[in-house]
């Protein structure tokens, strides 16, 4: 294995993911990226994995070149090189078309949940038997040898058509993308034409309208908490240390499981894996025993306290995912205030979707905005401010900057959920430094 896989924007979730399996794997890995510091680079840099700045310099030797999705020639000198010069180079997901077909694969689709539900489904599995995967918040392992391979499927751009896994979830199907996809119908359109491409079970949300209609040559398994459904979770039981429920198929019995996450949504991302695990012909005792022990993903409500402060980042992004955000922290937090703190992402989803987005956010007892995170494909034209969100939330909804997040200090007995998929981060870090601050003014 003398070659070398080169990546072009190997910080970016998928492409750092990626390039450590591969790495684990055996292969000889290095990437290129801009100098400013992302969270995945951690991973990258503890395996050794070398990256450098964007330099055309970098595309010599006999490598191998997978670029990111978001590189083109006229915004990266390394693409506009291998145009003018000839390099073929690969995006992320036809190279990973190409390279489960050496695997039994198991794909997760869907708007909402496929980073969770391929958390689940990769840890269950890899302490089943060896198996290689790739998260979407940056995390991936592979080891030679392996016969499984546990992925997140990507709809955005239609990036999923290259994949033809034997097995795939969709957890559900919603507006969402709006600078791509036109409609939902759009939307549905693109998930009924992976569907096709899944050889031999596909495993949907049962009380989705969109996902009934999906059709698939492979038999299709629905699970949800409806009797019409194939895979039934029932007897919840939600508590503030997480959630137990039973599970049957088609009238028969499962057991009962156990989780040790928040929110009825991660019930159902649940309930997807053992559906999917057991029809694959894996021993539910085993699944049962390694669900207890998931710990969940990179910045899916991920908690920390500083100076007795409970602060949670969360990736939401979408009306549904902050709905599904704030249901799980007053699972676990019952007795406290829940303050939100959400960066809207991109302009055209904030204009599609804003009335949804004041909807979500009532759901919180107190609602704090940062201003819109631009994305690199849009131009902001004016047509939309985040005080436009901020006037159609019926809760006291307030904007505040990253230099100035004390109104935040305003709340006694309070959990913080911070929520968003662009640079909220810098929002959070400030709030930490300020309850930092004031514990050591106290001393």
């Amino acid at each position: 294995m003398t070659k070398t896989y080169h990546f072009i924007g190997i910080k970016g979730s998928g492409m750092s993911a990626l390039a450590l399996m591969l790495h684990q794997m055996g292969y000889k890995v290095q990437g290129s990226d801009v100098e400013k510091y992302y969270f995945t680079q951690r991973g990258l840099e503890q395996a050794g994995i070398a990256i450098f700045p964007f330099d055309e310099k970098n595309l010599t030797g006999d490598i191998e070149i997978i670029a990111g999705n978001a590189f083109r020639p006229d915004n990266n000198v390394e693409i506009a090189y291998a145009d003018k010069n000839g390099l073929i180079y690969k995006r992320y997901h036809e190279f990973l078309g190409e390279f489960m077909r050496q695997f039994t694969s198991f794909g997760v689709a869907g708007a909402h949940g496929k980073t969770s539900t391929t958390g689940i489904l990769s840890h269950v599995l890899s302490n089943i038997t060896d198996t290689s995967y790739l998260i979407g918040d940056g995390t991936g392992r592979g080891s030679v040898g392996t016969e499984y391979f546990v992925f997140e499927s990507d709809e955005y751009e239609r990036h999923f058509m290259p994949y033809h896994p034997e097995y795939s979830i969709i957890t559900n199907i919603d507006f969402d993308h709006p600078d791509y996809f036109t409609s939902l119908e759009d939307v549905f359109n693109a998930f009924n034409d992976y569907a096709k491409q899944i050889t031999k079970g596909l495993f949907v949300y049962g009380e989705d309208e969109n996902l009934r209609r999906i059709k698939s040559d492979a038999p299709i398994y629905y699970y949800g908490f409806n009797e019409g459904d194939d895979f039934v979770a029932h007897d919840l039981l939600r508590s503030t240390t997480g959630s137990s429920f039973k599970v049957s198929f088609r009238g028969k019995e499962l057991g009962e499981f156990k989780i040790p996450t928040f929110g009825r949504h991660n019930i159902m991302n649940a309930t997807a894996v053992i559906g999917l695990l057991y029809t694959a012909g894996f021993d539910l005792n085993l699944v049962r025993k390694h669900l207890v022990t998931f710990s969940g993903v990179k910045r899916r409500f991920t908690e920390k306290i500083v100076n007795g402060t409970t602060i949670i980042d969360d990736f939401a992004h979408h009306p549904t995912e902050i709905i599904a955000t704030l249901d799980a922290a007053r699972q676990k937090y019952p007795s406290k205030e829940i303050v939100a703190i959400f960066q809207p992402h991109t302009f055209t989803r904030t204009i599609a979707l804003l009335d949804e987005f004041a909807e979500a956010l009532n759901q919180a007892d107190a609602v704090y905005l940062a201003q819109i995170y631009g994305s690199a494909r849009e131009v902001d034209h004016g047509d939309v401010k985040v005080e436009d969100l901020a006037a159609k939330i019926v809760k006291k909804a307030q904007v505040i900057t990253v230099d100035n997040v004390s109104p935040l200090l305003d709340h006694d007995n309070a959990v913080y959920v911070f929520m968003g998929a662009g640079d909220i981060q810098t929002y959070e870090y400030s709030f930490e430094h300020l309850l930092s601050n004031l514990s050591s003014n106290v001393q």
